[in-house]
């Protein structure tokens, strides 16, 4: 996982997690977001889009409200890379060339607490 030294990264709780699920971890360097731009840049989408406008009760509804962005995010917001077509009517359109054939997961409330939610992905 590349990420930052931020404090909610180099926390110990979640380097025990990340070993335990066997991912390494890849630092970029100190005071330089742009060695990550990425992520620095989804990070800001995730907090201004989605977290900065929400009160979560509990981590249930977290996961929900996050996981329901996510979809959105990964599936139906414009992208400036494909020419600001929506990923999933690029994906259409992939398919009907016979290039792919993905279609985006839907989820129900009940889902999100059995799945692993893999934002941005």
């Amino acid at each position: 996982m590349r990420s930052d030294n931020g404090p909610g990264f180099i926390a110990k709780e979640i380097q025990r997690w990340l070993q335990k699920a066997s991912v390494g971890t890849l630092y970029i360097q100190k005071a330089s977001p742009w060695g990550n731009g990425y992520v620095e840049s989804f990070s800001g989408k995730l907090r201004g889009d989605c977290l900065n406008g929400e009160l979560f009760l509990s981590p249930t509804e977290a996961r929900y409200v996050v996981d329901r962005w996510r979809l959105d995010y990964n599936h139906h917001r414009p992208r400036s890379r494909l020419a600001w077509i929506r990923p999933a009517a690029f994906a259409v359109a992939c398919a009907a060339q016979g290039t792919a054939s993905p279609r985006p997961p839907q989820h129900t409330p009940e889902d999100v607490g059995t799945t692993r939610t893999q934002v941005g992905t």
